[in-house]
């Protein structure tokens, strides 16, 4: 017996890649997501190799993400990994809004070095982000996490809201001169028991840097662990459904395959005999 193959359709490729993306989601999420934490910091390469056109794209294209303000962002082949407001070569004012549009703008010189696209809050938040979801995939291979509970997202989001609000408030009365600058409260507190260097300004190791570290990453993690479980799950009962249409379509193109089969079988063509006979009687 003859078996006919019938023709691939299309529906079965487009499925088959809907199929592939739900099973492989979160390993495309990491790459996509990986490149885009990556990016800001080839600006400053790029800077200093003098391809600046490619640095000054990246620093636009992120620029609406991220305030880029200098004195909280990472410098690349500079002295210093992070500088205070006063050790930067900018003019400041004391006008909050003026003195942000100069530190925004500023993206660093062959002195100081040139700044990462965004801030280094925003390196915590995406990081944690992508670092969260690394975790993740490896701990949901042999098993289902739930995500956590909303209660416990506000908790963990509470933290950057009440740093970012103190921050926009001491602002206001100049970027240098409010009291997240120089947390003079903190000093009181702790008794002075810690360097200067920790309580004033946004360098890495001061107070600020660290609230901005600890925040970044709280949100980034709690983010991902209330999202991810749901996506998961969704995109699971998407891999199930697509399946079953894949299983279904390969059964019905089997069957029609049979079913032709039979009838060219049932109703074969006359051997070259009969027809050279057919011939010879005409």
């Amino acid at each position: 017996m003859t078996t006919i193959s019938l023709p691939h359709s299309r529906l079965p490729r487009s499925v088959y890649v809907s199929r592939s993306i739900a099973r492989h989601w979160l390993a495309i999420f990491l790459v996509l997501f990986g490149v885009f934490n990556f990016l800001p910091f080839l600006a400053p390469v790029f800077m200093r190799l003098d391809w600046k056109p490619a640095g000054n794209a990246i620093y636009t294209l992120y620029s609406p993400l991220c305030h880029q303000m200098a004195q909280r962002s990472f410098f690349f082949f500079g002295s210093q990994v992070m500088y205070n407001a006063d050790e930067l070569p900018v003019e400041l004012n004391g006008n909050q809004a003026s003195d942000t549009w100069t530190l925004r703008r500023f993206r660093g010189n062959e002195e100081v070095g040139w700044k990462v696209a965004w801030s280094d809050r925003m390196v915590y938040l995406y990081g944690g982000v992508w670092l969260a979801a690394i975790a993740y995939a490896f701990l949901t291979r042999n098993r289902r996490i739930k995500p956590i509970s909303l209660w416990l997202f506000a908790l963990l989001l509470l933290p950057i809201l009440v740093d970012g609000a103190t921050h926009f408030i001491s602002d206001l009365d100049g970027l240098t001169n409010g009291f997240r600058y120089d947390n003079a409260w903190l000093a009181t507190l702790t008794g002075h028991l810690l360097p200067d260097s920790f309580y004033v300004g946004d360098t890495l190791g001061s107070f600020n840097s660290l609230m901005r570290l600890i925040t970044g990453l709280l949100v980034g993690i709690a983010g991902m662990w209330l999202a991810l479980p749901y996506i998961d799950s969704q995109m699971r009962e998407v891999d199930r459904s697509l399946s079953g249409k894949l299983q279904q379509w390969q059964e019905n193109q089997w069957r029609l395959a049979k079913e032709l089969t039979s009838v060219i079988e049932g109703h074969s063509l006359p051997n070259e005999q009969e027809v050279g006979y057919a011939g010879n009687q005409t």
